[in-house]
């Protein structure tokens, strides 16, 4: 049993992450371990914030999201307490109340977010004292993705040899304010995607053709981003970062049956980023496991990326972002709602 202090009540905030060398593909489903490594920025804009109460008089843990109870990953975040517990010793149940400041489950790495601040919340509550890394590797299991949000800045996910998982853990590349590229996110449908990014992984590795190749030529597009943030080379990032999406897209349509992510305004937007750049903006764009076009952009051009992608026909809303800091405990929030 932990002998550090149990407060029994914490809340935590994390904010979400968008990988520019895509992660796609698991190699042990159940403990959510990637069969490639990835890079991501995390933002300071889009956050969840989760709130985990200890009640010893619960039967079985609670889960609220966005004010509705039972919500699509319950399973994930008992699943993820219960880890929690083992670690602490403990058998007390818990409610948590988690809410996002954005769409849930439309492509916007909400479920990254999402468990990088239970983690973060339940680590507190039950007064484990986890170093940043063990809760990177913990977040991975309710999200492959949200290991990579308990960073800020730019991080590395790593694949990983081990079985257990233990060195399948993210670390930061580089501070936030190193380089602050902007983010505009052009958002054409907020609903909630209809194969999800788990399903979607495991039918692709299954069934795509193209899937060895993926994983065989992850390594390199994975030098070459490191390489450019640590040169703060704009072009060579974006040169990568465009590729290994186009790719991570083009694997998912390759799977039986083809996933489609994108619809009509993805591609607009699309183009209309290519055009910018063409042009000389310094952007370029990402999108993940869903319509939504991120627009990652060099400091001081955001401006004229938001007004052009706002004219795409189709888009609803634009969103803004800059590079953030990573998951942290709310003290002075803890009794608040979440």
């Amino acid at each position: 049993m932990n002998t550090q202090s149990n407060p029994g009540r914490a809340q935590a905030v994390a904010f979400a992450n968008f990988a520019l060398i895509k992660y796609w593909g698991k190699r042990d489903a159940q403990l959510n371990l990637p069969d490639v490594g990835s890079i991501s920025i995390t933002l300071d804009t889009l956050w969840t914030r989760t709130r985990v109460e200890l009640d010893p008089t619960l039967e079985h843990d609670l889960f609220e999201l966005d004010g509705q109870a039972g919500a699509p990953g319950s399973a994930r975040v008992v699943a993820l307490l219960e880890r929690m517990r083992e670690i602490g010793g403990s058998r007390v149940r818990a409610h948590v109340h988690s809410r996002n400041n954005f769409p849930t489950g439309a492509g916007l790495a909400s479920s990254a977010s999402g468990f990088a601040a239970l983690v973060t919340a339940a680590d507190r509550a039950y007064g484990l004292g986890l170093t940043p890394t063990r809760r990177s590797e913990l977040a991975r299991i309710g999200s492959g993705s949200a290991a990579r949000s308990i960073f800020g800045g730019y991080v590395e996910m790593h694949r990983g040899n081990r079985s257990d998982g233990s060195d399948s853990i993210a670390e930061p590349l580089a501070a936030a304010d190193d380089w602050p590229l902007e983010v505009v996110i052009a958002v054409s449908d907020r609903s909630r995607k209809s194969v999800g990014s788990t399903e979607g992984m495991q039918r692709t590795s299954q069934t795509s053709p193209f899937y060895a190749a993926w994983v065989s030529n992850q390594p390199a597009d994975l030098a070459l981003a490191r390489e450019a943030i640590a040169a703060r080379d704009f072009d060579a990032l974006a040169d990568v970062s465009e590729a290994s999406a186009l790719a991570m897209h083009g694997l998912a349509m390759s799977a039986r049956p083809g996933l489609l992510y994108f619809n009509a305004t993805t591609m607009e937007c699309l183009h209309t980023v290519r055009q910018l750049r063409a042009d000389g903006v310094p952007v370029f764009f990402t999108v993940d496991a869903g319509p939504q076009v991120k627009a990652i952009c060099a400091p001081g051009s955001a401006d004229a990326v938001a007004a052009a992608l706002r004219e795409v026909r189709g888009v609803t809303e634009i969103l803004r972002a800059g590079l953030g800091g990573g998951a942290a405990c709310l003290d002075k929030q803890a009794r608040s709602s979440a």
